[in-house]
């Protein structure tokens, strides 16, 4: 299974953006798929999740209101729609796939940089 996102870029503050992320593989029904962001100097954080058949997604609370994150699974894809960006939100943005059955797997994607200027 690989990961690859797009999407990100530069954008001013208040501007929207939609990142994307597409998986490969034979084999591709995670229990569960997330963004994370990590900024310079700082730790990766998670900035959301969605569980298994999309049925249940979570949000940090720095992002709650102003980011969605969905999936299609016809296409085996994950978005974040994220609106309202603040220069905070600046960060490598990752996606996570997680499955803990067989066929196991635990991947990230290479990253897409998101730049929110003031």
């Amino acid at each position: 299974v690989q990961l690859v996102e797009s999407g990100g870029g530069l954008v001013q503050a208040g501007d929207s953006l939609r990142l994307s992320c597409a998986a490969s593989g034979s084999t591709f029904s995670p229990d569960a798929m997330g963004w994370y962001r990590q900024a310079p100097g700082k730790q990766r954080e998670l900035v959301a999740t969605i569980t298994s058949g999309g049925g249940s997604t979570n949000y940090a609370d720095s992002v709650k209101g102003r980011f969605t994150l969905s999936r299609d699974n016809a296409k085996n894809t994950m978005y974040l729609q994220m609106n309202s960006l603040k220069p905070e939100d600046t960060a490598v943005y990752y996606c996570h796939a997680k499955r803990v059955t067989w066929p196991k797997y635990d991947v990230w994607g290479q990253g897409t940089q998101v730049t929110v200027s003031s």
